[in-house]
């Protein structure tokens, strides 16, 4: 009787072991998605990350204050980062950070878009001339960076981004020919066809959509049509926001609008704001499709500022504030969502280095959440539904700006320009 039982108590225990065993598989299985599943599927959502508090990058975040925002990020739905560089020790504490936390919580889900920054050769020196068909010494450096953490984590890293607006003509200061990220993009994907980086592992380049053939002909060059065919796909930049300045054809009031309520002329301008980066994207598709290429095109950046003492803001463009931040965002990742498109959007929290002599400048204020954790309005429903309940960033639990007083934040809204006002500011500035 006593053998029975024993011999029963071990069969249970096996039974249970094995199911335990194949939960925790089936939970690793379900964090261990690919880039091709991932991409263009609703459920994954993606922003641009960087989690520097303070006005340089020489103090960096800490590992508890990376896993803070990555908390966060995962109760706004994001499960798909992107990251810019490697060579400071940022991006590799974020993926330390989300190896612990996966190891702590099942049900923790992250992904990352890992970003290899590729220079000129002289960019950022007092050399007078940057060449641009030459690498930057650190660029070989950079890129077998990015291939050790993509081993190091393979459930984690899921695509190599190699370089940042790295080949846009405005770039100058360190823009690079596509024969330099064509160089490494294929070096990345030979290692990857010998089994030196994980089979899965996509590799693309992030680039403003004329670096992707999407604007003059002066980018259209055989490199880059030999870049276009080497990427697993494509990852485009597009932001209507600067181009309330630079290129406003689709901004301003128009003269058949001057008798609208300014809400009415605010929601127009914003209309033609979104449709401005969908032409962006489809001029991408286009061009891809013109050389005999099909595959896969999403966002790699795109984003509205709340904060501008610059071109953007009152007295020029008058494009900046929460209210169209917040509706841009929601307009765009829509858009995304039932065109089956991924959106890094940019990004996910203010980052003040950026323009550190200049705290109102907007490359500091693209955020969704301020430096005093605080959700900006695009996210004020968030809040609302509770999903930041038990989760602070620096100490302090996620309200909203204004107090969440909705028309207080509606009195800091401006009214876009007429077209005759932006025409006379063009013709002042030629």
């Amino acid at each position: 009787m006593r053998t029975f039982h024993h011999i029963l108590i071990f069969f249970l225990a096996s039974l249970l072991s094995i199911s335990c065993e194949n939960r925790s598989e089936s939970s690793m299985d379900n964090r261990n998605k690919t880039a091709e599943e991932i991409l263009g599927n609703n459920e994954y959502q993606a922003i641009s990350y960087g989690g520097y508090r303070e006005n340089t990058r020489d103090i960096q975040p800490t590992i508890e204050e990376l896993k803070e925002d990555m908390r966060i990020l995962h109760a706004m739905g994001i499960k798909l980062i992107r990251t810019y560089n490697v060579h400071l020790p940022h991006a590799s504490n974020v993926l330390k950070a989300i190896d612990e936390l996966k190891k702590e919580d099942d049900s923790f889900e992250m992904y990352v878009m890992l970003g290899a920054w590729i220079d000129a050769k002289n960019a950022w020196t007092d050399e007078p001339e940057r060449i641009r068909n030459q690498d930057a010494p650190r660029n070989s450096t950079e890129i077998a960076r990015a291939a050790e953490l993509a081993n190091q984590y393979p459930d984690i890293v899921k695509i190599i981004a190699v370089g940042n607006e790295a080949m846009v003509h405005w770039a100058t200061e360190y823009y690079v020919e596509p024969t330099i990220i064509l160089k490494w993009v294929n070096h990345l994907r030979k290692m990857r066809d010998n089994g030196e980086l994980p089979e899965n592992l996509w590799i693309t380049s992030s680039d403003n959509f004329a670096s992707w053939g999407g604007g003059s002909e002066s980018y259209h060059k055989p490199a880059l049509d030999s870049l276009i065919r080497a990427v697993d796909f494509l990852s485009v930049h597009t932001y209507p926001m600067h181009d309330t300045h630079y290129n406003p054809q689709f901004w301003g009031v128009r003269a058949e609008e001057e008798d609208l309520t300014d809400m009415e002329k605010i929601d127009n301008a914003m209309a033609r704001a979104l449709q401005y980066s969908e032409d962006q994207y489809y001029s991408v598709v286009n061009y891809m499709k013109s050389i005999g290429v099909d595959k896969p095109v999403h966002i790699g950046e795109t984003g509205w500022a709340t904060i501008s003492n610059e071109f953007y803001g009152e007295g020029g463009a008058n494009a900046i504030d929460e209210y169209k931040s917040g509706k841009y965002h929601d307009e765009i990742r829509a858009w995304g969502d039932e065109n089956n498109i991924s959106i890094f959007y940019f990004e996910a929290f203010d980052e003040q280095w950026k323009d550190a002599m200049n705290p109102l400048g907007s490359e500091n204020h693209f955020g969704l959440i301020n430096l005093n954790s605080e959700a900006k309005y695009a996210i004020w429903d968030l809040v609302d539904e509770g999903v930041f309940e038990g989760l602070t960033r620096d100490g302090k639990p996620i309200t909203k700006t204004f107090g969440g007083d909705y028309d207080a934040m509606m009195k800091t809204v401006l009214v876009p320009p007429t077209d005759e006002e932006i025409q006379q500011r063009l013709s002042e500035e030629e």
